[in-house]
């Protein structure tokens, strides 16, 4: 029995290893606002698709522990996902799978502010817990789409 204790005490401390180096991967709200910025610079500079393909670089600086950028236009079509390229064309204005109408909240944001923060929920990384997520969205200077990147709160 002592055998399996320590077998046990063994496997918790690795999980629980594993678990906070897994939060140290995450990146903070702060970190999401800088890159969103970033990228929309990028965009201005070198247009969007220039930038798109930057954003979808594997190893690029432009995904970053957790972070990732989407881009969407104001009628709610996803211009570019970095991490669901499959998802680029569909309309998601009207999607609420855990409580909150996230994209349209974030076309009001853009139309209304130019930029700022829309919090909702989404499921966790590696778990189905739902959690408290914000993304920094930022319009282009034509105002005719936005990019954003999220971060668990």
């Amino acid at each position: 029995m002592k055998k399996w204790g320590r077998i046990l005490a063994v496997a918790a401390l690795m999980i629980s290893g594993a678990s906070a180096a897994n939060a140290s991967d995450m990146a903070t709200p702060e970190e999401a606002k800088e890159l969103t910025i970033k990228a929309m610079a990028l965009v201005e500079s070198q247009g969007k698709d220039a930038a798109f393909k930057a954003f979808a670089q594997e190893g690029g600086e432009f995904l970053p522990k957790d972070l990732y950028m989407f881009c969407m236009d104001l009628e709610g079509v996803m211009t570019f996902h970095a991490k669901k390229p499959q998802l680029a064309g569909k309309n998601l204005m009207s999607f609420n799978k855990y409580g909150d109408m996230l994209f349209k909240d974030m076309i009001d944001k853009a139309k209304a502010d130019g930029e700022g923060w829309v919090n909702y929920k989404w499921p966790y990384p590696g778990s189905e817990e739902i959690r408290e997520k914000a993304s920094y969205i930022k319009t282009d200077a034509a105002k005719s789409f936005f990019c954003g990147a999220g971060a668990y709160k």
